[in-house]
């Protein structure tokens, strides 16, 4: 289940990949199979090319690449390799949105 994004949000990724960019979009979500993610980072791209080409910049195999969903491949990122490729591409927002390092303290 995910949750934590608007539909301009979601719609805005998606129109980015569909013009076979690079887009990132990070929302809360819940599987059992994952019981210590809270949050899950999909990084899309209607071009496969460009996909497996930014995968490799961080070490993703192409076989981690998911086909299932709306016609555009993604790779769905979790925990410390979540956080680099967060960093690595200047997503401020959405690791200060989602507490990806904490929770801070003033």
């Amino acid at each position: 289940m995910a949750f934590g994004v608007k539909r301009a949000e979601l719609e805005a990724f998606k129109e980015q990949a569909a013009r076979g960019e690079i887009a990132i979009l990070t929302h809360y979500w819940l599987d059992a199979r994952f019981p210590n993610s809270k949050t899950v980072t999909k990084v899309a791209c209607s071009d496969i090319n460009v996909l497996k080409a930014w995968g490799k910049k961080y070490q993703l195999p192409d076989a981690y690449i998911d086909f299932g969903h709306d016609h555009l491949p993604h790779f769905d990122l979790f925990g410390e390799i979540q956080l680099t490729v967060l960093k690595n591409e200047a997503k401020w927002d959405q690791i200060e949105r989602f507490h990806l390092e904490g929770e801070k303290h003033d």
